[in-house]
């Protein structure tokens, strides 16, 4: 089974940069994508792909945020919302199969000059409590623009990005308190010291000189990480300012 994530900037503008061209050939059971800046009525037939269910979460202002699903197999249940979050931004979807919970997220972005971390922090809070009660029933598998490099790894220039969005102390100890919650990275547990990056800057030449940062991820329920066969970064994919991402698993039927 094969899953991708890709924040792919604006679904319009990705679709024009060969979107379909590499969906078609990754072929995956699941397909999300975030920051698709659209409304259901925008959707045209190209976004219809044979074979998948579509389910697709605008946010209320237009042109912004915004997440979509596209699942071979239809699922039993799906939601739009966590619980405490008003803010109708279109951020998340949760699929739920026989086994486990499949959940697109699109996490804020904290802006230059931290202006939104407060509220960053709040709703991330909000989406760990939704993930841990969706655990408690069946494990998860958790993917998205999670707007946060973990570890100095995870990027290019640590050092002159200490207080910078998506590298705050904060941010990166929240994410450390998804996994101590019992979730696992995927890449960063199978491949502990590669040097990867799923976005780069569209300033400064940065992906030419490969200046970038990890910040998609795939993340699962540790009692999945077994199952686990690779889990992959697309670096050569363009279209978006970022790449996608991937996670194989197990090929059962089930999941």
């Amino acid at each position: 089974m094969k899953y991708i994530s890709w924040n792919v900037n604006g679904l319009r503008a990705c679709e024009k940069k060969g979107f379909a061209d590499f969906f078609r050939e990754a072929d995956a059971d699941v397909f999300a994508v975030q920051e698709t800046k659209m409304q259901p009525d925008q959707l045209t037939d190209t976004m219809h792909f044979d074979g998948y269910h579509m389910y697709m979460n605008s946010a209320e202002r237009k042109g912004y945020s915004g997440t979509l699903v596209w699942t071979k197999k239809e699922p039993i249940s799906v939601s739009y919302e966590i619980e405490g979050d008003v803010s109708k931004e279109g951020r998340v979807i949760t699929l739920e199969f026989e086994d486990h919970y499949f959940v697109c997220a699109y996490v804020p972005n904290s802006k230059e000059g931290l202006l939104r971390l407060d509220y960053r922090l709040e709703w991330e809070g909000m989406l760990r409590a939704h993930l841990m009660k969706l655990d408690a029933v069946k494990p998860v598998i958790y993917t998205g623009d999670l707007n946060v490099a973990h570890e100095e790894i995870d990027l290019r220039n640590p050092a002159s990005n200490r207080r910078n969005a998506g590298f705050t102390d904060e941010e990166r100890e929240a994410f450390s308190s998804l996994l101590a919650a019992g979730f696992k990275d995927t890449f960063r547990t199978l491949y502990p010291d590669t040097v990867q990056y799923s976005w780069w800057s569209y300033r400064f030449n940065a992906r030419k000189n490969n200046a970038g940062w990890r910040i998609d991820y795939f993340v699962v329920s540790e009692r999945l990480m077994d199952r686990v066969r690779d889990a992959m970064i697309y670096s050569d994919v363009t279209g978006s300012d970022h790449c996608p991402v991937g996670l194989v698993f197990d090929g059962t039927e089930a999941l």
